[in-house]
């Protein structure tokens, strides 16, 4: 078999343990599904964000909240997802044992990456399904909005993605994984403008976050689905397009040379 025909079918293999694992499937699966839905509720007697004086405008809850959650959700389906799993099979012996087989690290790595798209987009659609029909979100209905999110989350997903491998060698053990990534995701989320309005941060927190791609993901899905009115709270004044693609691309080379200088089907020290 090709390389290629090899990492589609550990693809389909990685997708298929991904949804037997409980813990796994709410924790980054469900988790953004779940918080949107909290969000929604607990804050709809707020009213709508961005309303005028007069009560005119603005958007509800849930479509406020719901770029972010996508955000969340990408971060956690790379990231979250791939650093944990696979220091847990550095742990097991799992990479060890693949390591004697013919099978390439290029189609390994392939598998994750398939496994992590295939996730990753079944959790977005039902995050919009849910916003649309649970909550009435009205979602963007021009093409080139559409062309936007699709640029945006393929280069997020990718980015979170590579990063998630490269961070893998991070935990010392499978046991102490989740203890060591899930605090950082978590942390992101936070200072990223998920959770919180980016704008409503202290300027050194907001510099901060500004370092690290989950800003720049929220910050593009929110030019995607949020009123160009909203624009004008972001830190300068625009949804800064083009360095959401710098800054992106930044870390996928980032990630790309941290993976090739750290990843090994066993630990050094093992």
């Amino acid at each position: 078999m090709s390389t290629l025909s090899l990492g589609a079918a550990r693809a389909r293999y990685e997708t298929r343990m991904y949804f037997r694992q409980g813990d796994t499937i709410f924790f980054t699966f469900l988790f953004p599904v779940v918080m949107l839905g909290i969000f929604s509720v607990a804050f709809q007697g707020l009213g709508k964000v961005g309303a005028a004086p007069d009560g005119s405008g603005g958007v509800s809850q849930a479509a406020y909240y719901l770029p972010g959650m996508i955000a969340a959700g990408i971060l956690l389906s790379g990231v979250q997802n791939l650093a944990v799993d696979i220091a847990v099979e550095k742990s097991d012996g799992t990479l060890k044992r693949l390591g004697g087989t013919p099978l390439p690290v290029v189609s390994y790595f392939l598998g994750k990456m398939g496994q992590v798209l295939a996730t990753s987009v079944l959790q977005i659609a039902l995050l919009l399904l849910m916003a649309r029909f649970a909550f009435g979100v009205a979602l963007p209905t021009s093409p080139e909005a559409w062309l936007r999110f699709a640029w945006i989350y393929l280069l997020g997903i990718t980015t979170s993605a590579v990063l998630g491998i490269a961070l893998s060698a991070v935990p010392r053990t499978g046991k102490s994984a989740t203890a060591v990534i899930i605090p950082i995701v978590l942390v992101l989320q936070f200072i990223s403008g998920v959770y919180l309005a980016f704008h409503l941060l202290p300027t050194w927190l907001q510099n901060i976050a500004s370092i690290f791609p989950l800003k720049w993901i929220a910050q593009g899905m929110r030019s995607v689905f949020l009123p160009a009115s909203f624009e004008a709270q972001e830190p300068n004044g625009s949804w800064e397009l083009g360095w959401v693609a710098v800054a992106l691309v930044a870390w996928l080379i980032f990630g790309l040379v941290a993976c090739r200088l750290t990843f090994r089907w066993i630990r050094k020290d093992s």
